[in-house]
């Protein structure tokens, strides 16, 4: 307490002031009728709040005015929640809103909290009790009135992420003392006529009273009772209704709701762009693969001609040894005879009595070594036919071609070709493509 005898300055009484009354009176709800509104250009908000007796001046500073979902006008009865102040510099006694509502709305909130602590004892809330949504329906069922800017938007968005689904609208209200009951009768329709997969409650942006069918026990006990997986989309961001925590998914705004119902599509939609990519990066991969294989192949393959010149120089080097091995069988038949010529010498009256036989065996030796020159010469002849034989080449030119499939396999059974099937013909010079008429597969 101030010393009645001390003297204090204005500036001084009204912080004391202001002190004392921010002290003594704690936030609390004020009822009146706004007028003398005005709107600086800080972004702060002036007005009067009055009843039929009086009237305080009241402010709400740019940080709390822009919370306020509704355009403040004269004349609004409302219920201001303020701390009770002075403003110093004139001395005004002065209410500091924090917050404002539609006067009568206290008792709505109230209602929608009781509302919610009974539900939410009961059990309706648990997360356990929701379904789980179809992740992809073909049916859509909405309710919501037809002549909303909801149930435009919910089309749109359904239009726009998956245009094959098929959309059955629920008429309703969505406003006013009937459109609770309306809406937990749709609810209950689209139950019995079991013709969607999942149903969406939506509806536009609005104030409590607006939106108030949706906080109706009746409406939260039908959302329950349906077998069908429920999205509720009502009102804005910042709205959330009874029906928003007894559905087994809440969507921010009736687009929302729309495009949570079709994420399954949408997703599924890039999976498969994905999966297209992943396959194409496959196939390259493989097709990079079997080249470097076919090249490696390549490397190892023999050509036909290649082949006869090495058969060629083969017949050459036997030809070579056939040479030197009969050469070497003459030296020695020529070592024996003079061999034989020396002990002839040393028994000269026996020469004449085996000339002839000398002469005999010198024609058999003779006859021998072209037998055996003649039968070298058959078996060289022979394995050159034979490798003749062996070339492709030559059984091409006989009329003969090598058919190949697609992928470049050689055909050699006739059941492996069907009729349209085209195949590659590789033939004496150069290639041709033909298509199969019919194919008789060998016995």
């Amino acid at each position: 307490m101030l010393d009645p005898s001390t003297v204090v300055s204005i500036s001084e009484l009204n912080r004391l002031a202001r002190q004392s009354l921010e002290r003594e009176f704690p936030l609390l709800w004020v009822a009146g009728e706004i007028s003398n509104l005005a709107r600086a250009a800080s972004g702060h908000v002036y007005f009067s709040l009055k009843d039929e007796n009086a009237q305080a001046r009241c402010v709400v500073f740019r940080s709390r005015a822009q919370s306020i979902a509704w355009r403040l006008e004269n004349g609004q009865q409302v219920e201001a929640r303020a701390l009770v102040s002075l403003y110093e510099a004139r001395g005004d006694f002065q209410l500091n809103v924090e917050t404002l509502r539609r006067a009568g709305l206290g008792r709505l909130f109230e209602a929608f909290a009781r509302l919610k602590a009974r539900l939410e004892a009961d059990g309706l809330f648990a997360a356990e009790r929701k379904r789980s949504l179809p992740r992809f329906p073909v049916r859509i069922g909405i309710i919501s009135s037809p002549a909303g800017a909801a149930l435009r938007d919910v089309l749109v968005a359904l239009k726009r992420r998956a245009p094959h689904l098929t959309a059955i609208l629920y008429p309703t209200l969505v406003q006013g003392d009937r459109a609770a009951e309306n809406i937990a009768k749709m609810i209950a329709a689209a139950d019995q006529r079991k013709e969607c997969d999942l149903l969406l409650i939506v509806r536009g942006g609005g104030s409590i009273e607006d939106l108030w069918a949706f906080n109706e026990e009746l409406v939260a006990r039908a959302i329950v009772a349906s077998p069908l997986p429920i999205i509720s989309g009502v009102g804005h961001e910042t709205d959330t209704t009874i029906a928003d925590y007894v559905a087994d998914l809440r969507a921010a705004t009736p687009t929302a709701a729309a495009e949570l119902a079709t994420q399954g599509w949408h997703e599924a939609a890039d999976e498969i762009a994905d999966l297209g990519t992943a396959m194409n990066q496959a196939m390259q991969y493989r097709i990079a693969r079997q080249r470097q294989d076919l090249d490696h192949l390549a490397l190892r393959l023999i050509h036909p001609a290649t082949r006869l010149a090495h058969a060629r120089d083969r017949l050459a080097l036997l030809d070579s040894h056939l040479d030197a091995s009969l050469a070497r069988c003459l030296r020695r038949h020529q070592d024996r005879l003079s061999r034989a010529a020396l002990g002839l010498g040393r028994n000269v009256p026996r020469i004449e009595k085996r000339r002839g036989h000398i002469g005999l065996l010198a024609q058999r030796l003779g006859a021998a070594i072209r037998e055996q020159q003649q039968h070298r010469r058959s078996a060289l002849d022979n394995m050159a036919a034979a490798l003749a034989h062996l070339n492709p080449q030559a059984t091409l030119a006989r009329g003969f071609a090598i058919v190949r499939d697609a992928n470049g396999d050689l055909v050699t059974d006739a059941a492996s070709l069907h009729a349209g099937q085209t195949v590659n013909l590789r033939l004496a010079h150069g290639e041709a493509q033909a298509g199969i008429l019919a194919s008789t597969p060998g016995h």
